[in-house]
């Protein structure tokens, strides 16, 4: 039982105006917990848990912004109105206390509809095309009067992050929500300036969030921005065959205003180009670096053995793995920060227990935590 103190793990980071102790980021994870959109004291003791377990930064889960049709399940939070931004800041100012630091992740699912009671109706839903894979229509096309609007939900919902305290400002523009599907060439079939044939071209919807999202909060609060290649349920899927696809896509978001670019991999480990670089070549966060020069995050079953789809759709665990591979790859800086989900999620004591070199306390992921807030 060595302790990882001096690890790369552990190294501080400086964001901003934000001093970092650690590499240690808790991704976003729906929860499901809302009670008519608001986030209740369950949630805000969840979190504190593990900003008190030494936790750098926490990203909320996704919490919706000010649209008709921005949610497509009734137990997620909303981040506007009266009751649901009163429970944020609750659950901030818990987070805050333990010695933490925290933003909400903001989110739009756009075509992307659930079958559950409460939920909008498919056809209700609102994208750039009406599409939510190829071939698959579901609800509206958004009109250039929608599109700004939800700009303007995203930079409102911005400044009352800032407002309430929160340290950073997220985005979710991954996994086939709206951002995703703006991004997609297979979902964006419009022919006006927000489509186009290249993903530098289809970046311009998320560019002018940025923008809004920045005027709102000012030039210090970091803006962290959530990207992926593969879709939910679409996993071979890559918006960025190339390198140089992917500086037509990230550089116009960090000139825009992003800090941090969340890059989320269903394995981290995993080379993004493999034919440029070799089998242990960059992964996605370890590229979005290089091409552009922003702190970036990595995220992707870290520290398990099985990948985040098995465990979500197909009720698979995961036994606990080596941070050998992490700690080699922070320490070539590749990437900044490394965001744990499933086994943060799990264990609300992973980052200390790790800190101290106590793997084998480390708990296994057992999908049945998913229904608990512990």
């Amino acid at each position: 039982m060595t302790s990882l103190v001096n690890s790369a793990i552990f190294h501080p980071l400086k964001l901003k105006h934000l001093h970092l102790k650690n590499r240690v980021v808790m991704a976003p994870m729906t929860r499901n917990f809302a009670v008519d959109g608001v986030p209740g004291d369950d949630v805000a003791q969840y979190y504190r848990r593990r900003a008190a377990n030494e936790v750098a930064l926490i990203i909320s889960e996704g919490t919706v912004v000010d649209r008709p049709r921005a949610l497509n399940d009734p137990r997620v939070p909303l981040f506007h109105g009266e009751d649901a931004l009163r429970g944020w800041r609750h659950v901030v100012d818990n987070v805050h206390a333990a010695g933490g630091l925290m933003g909400p992740q903001l989110w739009h699912v756009g075509a992307f509809a659930a079958a559950l009671e409460g939920s909008p109706a498919a056809d209700e839903m609102e994208s750039p095309s009406g599409l939510a894979a190829p071939g698959k229509r579901i609800g509206k096309v958004m009109t250039d009067e929608d599109i700004a609007d939800t700009i303007a939900a995203f930079g409102k919902a911005a400044g009352e992050a800032r407002r309430l305290g929160f340290d950073v400002a997220a985005v979710h523009g991954a996994h086939g929500y709206l951002f995703d599907q703006f991004f997609w060439e297979a979902t964006n079939k419009r022919d006006d300036r927000y489509g186009g044939r290249s993903i530098g071209e289809r970046t311009l919807f998320a560019v002018e969030v940025v923008r809004a999202m920045r005027e709102a909060v000012g030039p210090d609060m970091p803006l962290i921005f959530r990207i992926s290649q593969f879709k939910t349920f679409h996993y071979d899927v890559k918006l960025a065959s190339t390198p140089d696809e992917l500086a037509q896509w990230l550089e116009p978001l960090v000139a825009a205003g992003v800090d941090v670019l969340d890059c989320s991999q269903r394995r981290f480990w995993e080379p993004e180009f493999p034919d440029h670089d070799g089998p242990n070549g960059l992964n996605l966060a370890g590229w979005a670096k290089k091409l552009t020069g922003a702190v970036t995050m990595s995220v992707g079953s870290v520290g398990l053995s099985g990948d985040v789809i098995g465990a979500l759709f197909d009720g698979e665990g995961s036994q606990t793995t080596s941070l050998d591979e992490l700690e080699r790859r922070l320490e070539r800086g590749e990437f900044d920060l490394i965001g744990v989900a499933r086994a943060v999620l799990n264990d609300p004591e992973w980052v200390r227990k790790v800190k101290a070199g106590n793997m084998a306390q480390l708990r296994d992921f057992d999908p049945a935590s998913m229904a608990a807030l512990f």
